[in-house]
């Protein structure tokens, strides 16, 4: 199961930032697959709209850790189909926090094989994603 997690470091508090993160439907400002986010009800599960190239998708998902300053967490899935986990943790320093943003692979390996001609590896893609998320999330946090 593939984890990949990359850490900043945000001259903003960790309560600011997790006010931001937390307000899914701005996601699409940091992510560059994210196009748009809607609540499907209020607070807890939510229909997430990617786009990467030319292929568009939509994704399912549910809050499943919401600790104002401390973490963020939503998993994603496909019908009963498990998909992902995204976890967003703020630790406070000195000159602000540090983000941590972590995605964990649960798709199965038969679902993985099926999309990866239309989807393609989402490692790699997703090191990058977690990348512009972060840089792209500080600037708004830094009010860049």
């Amino acid at each position: 199961m593939p984890h990949l997690t990359e850490t900043i470091s945000v001259q903003a508090s960790a309560e600011a930032v997790y006010a931001l993160v937390s307000d899914l439907p701005r996601m699409r400002e940091w992510s560059p697959e994210c196009t748009r986010v809607t609540w499907s009800t209020v607070g807890s599960r939510f229909v997430g709209h990617n786009r990467a190239g030319a292929v568009r998708w939509v994704t399912f998902g549910r809050v499943v850790a919401a600790d104002a300053g401390r973490r963020f967490a939503f998993s994603i899935h496909f019908g009963p189909i498990p998909i992902s986990l995204w976890e967003y943790d703020f630790t406070p320093t000195s000159g602000g926090c540090e983000v941590t943003e972590s995605w964990t692979d649960h798709r199965p390996s038969g679902l993985k094989l099926l999309f990866r001609p239309i989807f393609g590896n989402r490692t790699p893609r997703n090191v990058h994603g977690i990348h512009t998320t972060l840089v792209r999330l500080k600037s708004t946090a830094e009010g860049s």
